[in-house]
C-alpha cells in the first residue's frame, strides 16, 4: 500500500486506522505484556508479549476481548504467573493454562485490578451493592475467597511481606478527592488481620500503594497540593521527593503504575506538569534527576525491567509506542517494542502545537495547545476547532493525534484547552470546577477562542467548539451563548447533570453530584448555535436517551441540529469501529456553518503558508 501524497488531506479511514492505543503495560515472568487496541478491528483489545531475544508477538487468547468493566472504566484486567494467563472479560474471571488455548471460567462477576502475590491471585470484585477484595489460590481448588467488603470502593490490593495493602474510598467520594490507604496482616490462604489506616482522608487522596524492595510501603499522596511520592516504614509516612507536579495520573482506572523500582535501588516515575510529562529518577538519598527522552506524554504504566524502564509514550510527532529505555551511564538508550505504523501515513507532515496562555477572571491563566493548519507558515489564519477534553479531571495530551491531524490537514487549526478542573495543575485547580461545571469551563474555552480572534489567528464565523463526554456538556453550554462559536459538536455528551447522577455507573455518582450546581441541564430552547450530537446506542456512562430527548426538543423548536446514532457503540466513539463516520459527520457539520470562510478552510491555509 503506497503512502498518501504529502499535501493530500488525511482520510477519516486512515486517521482511525492509525489511532492504535496501548494500555496496561506490565511485567510477568521476565516478559513485558500490554493490551493493544485497534479501532479498525472493532476496538477489541489484543494481549501482546515481548520477551528479550524473541521480540513481540500476539499472546492471545484468540477471539476473546480482554477488558474489565469494574468501576465502569476498568483496569488491571490480566495477570500472568508461571505461564498461566488470568484475565477478565465478559462473563467474569478466566484462566488459560500454560501452553493451552481454552479459557476456563473461574468466577462470574465484574472484576479487575488483578495482581499476583503470596501464591494467590488478588482482585477487586464489584456489584451494585459495593466492592469486595477477593483472593483465588493459584493451585488446588479454584475458589474465590472474600477478604473484605464495603459499600464503597476498593483498589490496588498489593500483597507485601506478611501484609496486604489496599486503597479505599467511600461511595460519596471520587478517589482523587478522598482516598484512604490501609494495611493489614495477611497470609496466603487466610483472611486479613486488624487493618491500620496509613494515609488519606476527607482532604487527601492517597493512591497507588506499592511495596518497595526495602520492605517499606510507598504510595502517592496529594497532601501537599500535588500528588507526590511517600514512604511508610510501619510507623510514619515521609515524603520521598517533593515535586511541583503530579506524580500520578488521576485514577479513572484501576491498575495504574506511575512509578516502579529499578534493580540498582533507584525509583523511576512519570511526572505531569500542565500538558507535559517527563520521567524522573530518584536515588536512595532522595535526589531527583530528569531522564532526557524524546517524549512529552507518558501513560500511567511504568514498568521497571532490571535497570531499564518500559513505557507507553508519545510526542507531537510520534504516535503512542511501547518503548524500553535502558538507563545507562551514557544516557538513555531507547528500544521501541511496538509502534503504531500505517503505511499510507508514512512520512506525512504533521501539525505540531505551540503553548498558548490566556489570562481570565481572577488573574487566572488558562493553557491551551494550538495546532495550526498543516504546513501553515508563522502568520497563519484559519478556521478553529476548540476542543474541551473529557473528564473534566483529564487534561490536554501533548502527543500525535491522527484524528486532530484529519482536521489540520484540511486547513483547520485545532486548539485543546486545559480548562479549570484539569489535572496537571494541583489539587486546588482540580477541585475548583465543583459547583461551577458548565460555567468556568465554558468561559475558559471562550476566552481562548476570543484571544485567537482578537490576535487575528481565527476566522470570524469559523470558530467551533467540540467535546466528548463531560467535554460534550461544555460544548453544549457554549452553544447556549452568543459569542465566538459558530457551531458545536457534542460526542457522548452529558446533557442533564441531575439525571446523569441517577443513571451514571455507581463509581461516578459522587463525581456527578460534586460537579453539578453550575449551569445545570442543557435546555433546547436556550441553544443559539447549530449542534451536532454523536452518541453510541449502548453508552453505559452517558445515557443515549438524553441525546435523543434533546434532539427531539430541538426538532420541535425548529432549531438547527443533527443527531448521529452509532449502533452498538459505547461511550468511546473515537476508538470504536464507527470513529470514521463520526469524523466525517463532524467535518461536514463545520463546513456547513463556515460563515465567512464559505465552506472552504483551505483558502486560509494557502494564504498562511505563502
Amino acid at each position: 500500500m503506497r503512502a498518501e501524497a504529502a499535501d493530500a488531506p488525511i482520510s477519516a479511514a486512515d486517521a482511525v486506522r492509525a489511532s492504535v492505543s496501548y494500555d496496561q503495560l506490565r511485567i510477568f515472568d521476565g516478559s513485558l505484556y500490554w493490551l493493544e487496541t485497534r479501532p479498525d478491528a472493532g476496538g477489541a483489545a489484543t494481549l501482546m508479549r515481548w520477551r528479550p531475544g524473541e521480540g513481540t508477538r500476539d499472546a492471545g487468547p484468540a477471539n476473546f476481548h480482554i477488558g474489565s468493566a469494574v468501576h465502569a472504566y476498568g483496569g488491571g484486567s490480566f495477570a500472568v504467573v508461571d505461564g498461566n494467563l488470568w484475565c477478565v472479560g465478559e462473563g467474569g474471571l478466566y484462566r488459560r493454562r500454560r501452553g493451552g488455548d481454552e479459557l476456563e471460567l473461574i468466577s462470574p462477576g465484574v472484576m479487575g485490578d488483578l495482581v499476583v502475590g503470596a501464591g494467590e491471585l488478588l482482585a477487586v470484585r464489584e456489584s451494585e451493592q459495593g466492592d469486595e477484595l477477593v483472593a483465588v489460590a493459584l493451585t488446588g481448588p479454584l475458589q474465590v475467597r472474600v477478604l473484605a467488603e464495603s459499600a464503597g470502593f476498593f483498589g490496588a490490593p498489593r500483597p507485601g511481606p506478611a501484609f496486604l495493602a489496599w486503597s479505599w474510598w467511600s461511595e460519596r467520594d471520587m478517589p482523587w478527592d478522598a482516598c484512604e490507604l490501609w494495611v493489614a496482616p495477611y497470609e496466603s490462604g487466610g483472611g486479613i488481620g486488624d487493618p491500620v489506616r496509613v494515609a488519606g482522608g476527607a482532604d487527601e487522596s492517597a493512591v497507588e500503594p506499592r511495596w518497595g524492595p526495602d520492605g517499606a510501603l510507598y504510595f502517592m499522596s496529594d497532601r501537599s497540593g500535588w500528588w507526590n511520592l511517600f514512604r511508610w516504614n510501619g510507623q510514619e509516612a515521609q515524603a520521598v521527593v517533593p515535586v511541583a507536579g503530579e506524580c500520578v495520573a488521576e485514577p479513572w482506572e484501576l491498575g495504574y503504575a506511575s512509578y516502579d523500582f529499578l534493580d540498582d535501588g533507584r525509583i523511576v516515575m512519570a511526572v505531569q506538569q500542565g500538558p507535559r510529562h517527563r520521567l524522573l529518577l530518584v536515588d536512595p538519598s532522595g535526589a531527583a534527576t530528569s531522564v532526557e527522552l524524546p517524549y512529552t506524554s507518558i501513560k500511567p504504566y511504568v514498568a521497571a525491567h532490571g535497570t531499564a524502564v518500559a513505557l507507553i509514550a508519545s510526542s507531537p510527532t510520534a504516535a503512542p509506542q511501547v518503548a524500553l529505555a535502558h538507563l545507562t551511564a551514557d544516557g538513555p538508550r531507547l528500544e521501541v517494542l511496538a509502534r503504531s505504523e500505517h503505511t499510507r501515513l508514512a512520512g506525512r507532515a504533521v501539525s505540531t502545537p505551540t503553548e498558548l496562555r490566556v489570562r481570565v477572571a481572577d488573574d487566572r491563566e488558562v493553557l491551551a495547545l494550538v495546532y495550526p493548519p498543516t504546513g501553515a507558515g508563522p502568520g497563519w489564519r484559519a478556521p478553529v476547532i476548540v476542543r474541551a477534553h473529557p473528564g473534566p479531571t483529564a487534561s490536554c495530551l501533548l502527543r500525535l493525534d491522527w484524528q486532530a491531524q484529519f482536521f489540520t490537514s484540511r486547513g483547520f487549526a485545532v486548539v485543546d484547552v486545559d480548562y479549570l478542573g484539569s489535572t496537571g495543575y494541583g489539587r486546588a485547580f482540580r477541585e475548583s470546577l465543583y459547583g461551577r461545571w458548565g460555567v468556568d469551563d465554558v468561559d475558559d474555552c471562550r476566552a481562548v477562542a476570543e484571544h485567537l480572534l482578537v490576535t487575528g489567528r481565527a476566522v470570524p464565523g469559523g470558530v467551533f467548539i467540540r467535546g466528548a463526554s463531560a467535554g460534550g456538556y461544555t460544548a453544549l453550554h457554549a452553544a447556549t451563548q452568543d459569542g465566538p462559536f459558530a457551531a458545536a459538536t457534542a460526542i457522548s455528551a452529558i446533557v442533564d447533570p441531575d439525571r446523569w447522577a441517577t443513571t451514571v455507573p455507581r463509581f461516578q455518582r459522587a463525581h456527578a453530584l460534586r460537579l453539578r450546581g453550575g449551569a445545570g441541564r442543557v435546555h433546547a430552547d436556550a441553544i443559539r448555535r447549530p449542534v451536532l450530537l454523536v452518541h453510541g446506542t449502548v453508552d453505559a456512562v452517558a445515557a443515549v436517551d438524553d441525546a435523543r430527548d434533546l434532539a427531539a426538543q430541538l426538532t420541535r423548536r425548529g432549531l438547527p441540529h443533527e443527531l448521529l446514532l452509532l449502533d452498538g457503540v459505547g461511550h468511546y466513539v473515537a476508538t470504536s469501529g464507527h470513529a470514521g463516520a463520526a469524523l466525517e459527520a463532524e467535518l461536514a457539520h463545520y463546513r456547513s456553518w463556515m460563515g465567512e470562510a464559505g465552506g472552504d478552510p483551505g483558502c486560509y491555509t494557502a494564504a498562511a503558508g505563502s
